[in-house]
């Protein structure tokens, strides 16, 4: 039988904290520190991994209410975290394999467990999100997923695992707002004016190797160049315009890619 997430961990609400949840409404009681992206990724990921033992709304473990926020054995999300992939020995929580971006997830839910409101978020479907990557969003033709692809953009193989929902939401409508620093495009002049420009793979003190716009393979020395400037703004368009809809959807598709 799977575990769920916190067995053992959860302490009950107290009578006020019974009391401010009455009063309050659902969406009132989401904490602003976590994206809501997050907050519905972790859900899906409870209902698959958790629901078993402590049921859809956390109280299907005997003296132990998910809902209240209060942990027995974490206080920071760090705490968490580490009961998460770790478990607790001598307990019924056995250590989960989450990745980095499922572990934000569970965490994001379980905090907002209380207020959350499944039918505020739309879940994003997989397979109509590599419809889009593929076909409208033309996202193939920078970046590569696999074997398919360009080599121009970063490597997505595996984005959805280092790479969170809200993380993936930001970069798809705000991607100058999530660009890593050496994914920055650069534009590098020879003394002899020669332009090249390309994306970053490696940098130190007197060498820069980059992979060009044609994909080609780049070192330089920095002492041969007569101007090096590295960008700010991403050449990835924003894909605001396609709606909360078309974004959730290319948001599960690129969580579903775990380099496995």
């Amino acid at each position: 039988m799977m575990t769920s997430i916190v067995l053992w961990v959860l302490l009950g609400l107290q009578p006020t904290a019974v009391r401010t949840a009455a009063v309050r409404s659902p969406q009132s009681a989401i904490r602003s520190e976590y994206a809501p992206a997050d907050i519905a990724y972790g859900a899906r990921l409870y209902d698959a991994q958790c629901t078993t033992c402590h049921g859809a709304n956390g109280d299907g473990v005997g003296g132990v209410d998910l809902k209240s926020g209060r942990f027995r054995n974490g206080v920071t999300d760090q705490d968490l975290a580490r009961i998460i992939t770790n478990g607790i020995q001598g307990t019924g929580m056995l250590a989960f394999q989450f990745d980095p971006a499922e572990v934000t997830g569970v965490i994001a839910y379980l905090r907002n467990m209380n207020g959350f409101d499944r039918g505020s978020v739309k879940a994003g479907d997989a397979a109509r999100g590599r419809a889009l990557f593929d076909g409208k969003g033309d996202c193939g033709r920078c970046h590569r997923v696999g074997a398919q692809g360009s080599r121009v953009g970063p490597d997505l193989s595996d984005i959805g695992s280092v790479r969170s929902a809200a993380s993936l939401v930001r970069s798809l409508t705000e991607p100058s707002s999530q660009m890593m620093p050496i994914n920055r495009p650069v534009r590098a002049v020879l003394r002899d004016g020669t332009v090249v420009n390309g994306r970053r793979l490696n940098e130190d003190t007197y060498t820069v190797q980059l992979l060009d716009e044609r994909e080609r393979l780049v070192s330089l020395t920095k002492a041969d160049l007569r101007e090096y400037t590295i960008a700010t703004v991403s050449p990835m368009p924003s894909y605001k315009s396609l709606g909360d809809a078309d974004v959730a959807d290319l948001v599960a598709y690129l969580l579903s890619l775990k380099g496995r």
